[in-house]
């Protein structure tokens, strides 16, 4: 790879994103279901004007260190920092619940019906329940903008993502060190999942808070911008150092710099050239990492074992189900209440996208069972994306969910 061809792949990818949306706009579509679809579009048919995305020297980018540290941080730091503190708190049971012992619960189910499902290894299928349990909601929230969905419903599935990522990552990490060295330990395990997550949430609040004291002696946009910026990646890079959750750490130095830096130490022209630039870095983020996911899923290998992938989705979709009824129930004992129709929203819009393939991705070569993880987790997020992106907005309708049927959707 030379820094010329990775521009040029860039262009392209950038070209190739322009008019995707243009057409997912005529179409009336979720722009991250095209884009994905046109992926899967442009590698099956491999026509002339776009081989030379497959040159043998293109950069890979599908890769955990870059979606990991160069395309994660910005997209958690994008999402969180439009979250109000106040609305997060009201409804902080709910999402802990589902965060944290949602992704666990989750992982269990996942793993154990694929292990009696397929019959690969149970440490193995727990792992991959690790792998698929982070949610993806992109397609889901700009489906809520455009049918006016209660805001209160939207900060749920929002916020449950960006912890859940943060979960989803440590226990993975855990389930990996166990199953390489042979010593899974659930106390070992659980005091480090604690500690990588706790140790993430101090670092987070600590930089947003550094930062947003920063910016309040200081009216200059460009500058202010840059600031976040260096926030986003240094809350990760820090926490990632110390072996601590690096999502958690940006998921919240971004809540603490949007409710206190924003909010009271930036002038109004620097927050709306702020959120301007956020909202465009992540459109473009997230263009490139949903199209770089269809031209790396071949349909024709999904085809070939799809009774696999069929029972890996009923196996996702088993654990998501048993995990949201069940703990939105425990939730509604302590809690505003949820309800039944709002439930099924939560089930049916918990996809699935890139920090799945990234974590499927980064196990090594020789890590038993890795190209049927890889295969079963770009089935899932392709089905995930596809299926449940594009009926999205039919089950909205016939759930009847919006803003006006009630703070709680009852």
């Amino acid at each position: 790879m030379t820094p010329t061809s990775a521009i040029e792949f860039l262009i392209w990818l950038l070209i190739a994103a322009s008019l995707i949306a243009v057409l997912a706009t005529r179409l009336r579509i979720p722009y991250t279901v095209a884009l994905v679809l046109g992926g899967l579009l442009l590698g099956s048919l491999r026509l002339p004007i776009v081989e030379r995305i497959y040159q043998s020297n293109r950069p890979d980018w599908l890769n955990p260190e870059v979606i990991l540290i160069l395309f994660l941080p910005p997209l958690l730091f994008e999402g969180s920092l439009k979250i109000n503190i106040r609305e997060l708190l009201h409804d902080i049971v709910p999402v802990l619940l589902l965060a944290n012992v949602g992704v666990l619960a989750a992982t269990v189910i996942t793993g154990c019906a694929l292990h009696w499902e397929i019959g690969i290894p149970l440490s193995t299928a727990l792992l991959f329940g690790a792998i698929i349990s982070a949610t993806d909601p992109i397609s889901v929230l700009a489906i809520f903008k455009e049918l006016a969905i209660s805001k209160r419903l939207s900060m749920i599935v929002e916020a449950e993502s960006l912890f859940n990522d943060g979960t989803a990552v440590v226990l993975f990490q855990i389930l990996l060190s166990g199953i390489v060295t042979g010593n899974l330990s659930i106390a070992k395990g659980l005091g480090a999942f604690v500690f990588s997550v706790m140790g993430g949430a101090v670092i987070g609040i600590a930089l947003g808070y550094g930062i947003s004291k920063i910016t309040k002696r200081i009216d200059e946009p460009q500058i202010e911008i840059t600031l976040t910026t260096i926030l986003a990646y240094s809350s990760y890079l820090v926490a990632h150092h110390l072996h601590m959750s690096g999502v958690i750490a940006t998921v919240l130095s971004g809540v603490a710099f949007g409710n206190v830096g924003a909010k009271d130490g930036v002038s109004e022209r620097t927050r709306i050239a702020l959120f301007s630039f956020w909202e465009y870095a992540s459109f473009v983020i997230n263009s490139l990492v949903f199209l770089l996911i269809g031209l790396e899923v071949q349909i024709w290998q999904l085809l070939s074992g799809w009774s696999t992938v069929l029972l890996a989705v009923v196996a996702v979709l088993l654990g998501r189900v048993i995990s949201v009824y069940g703990l939105v129930g425990v939730s509604n004992l302590f809690a505003e209440r949820i309800s039944g129709r709002w439930q099924h929203v939560l089930v049916w819009g918990g996809l699935h996208g890139s920090l799945s393939l990234a974590l499927a991705l980064s196990l090594g070569r020789d890590f038993p069972n890795r190209e049927q993880i890889l295969a079963i987790t770009f089935g899932v997020v392709a089905f995930s994306i596809i299926v449940q992106g594009l009926t999205m907005g039919p089950v909205v309708r016939l759930l009847g969910v919006s803003s006006g049927a009630g703070r709680n959707g009852g």
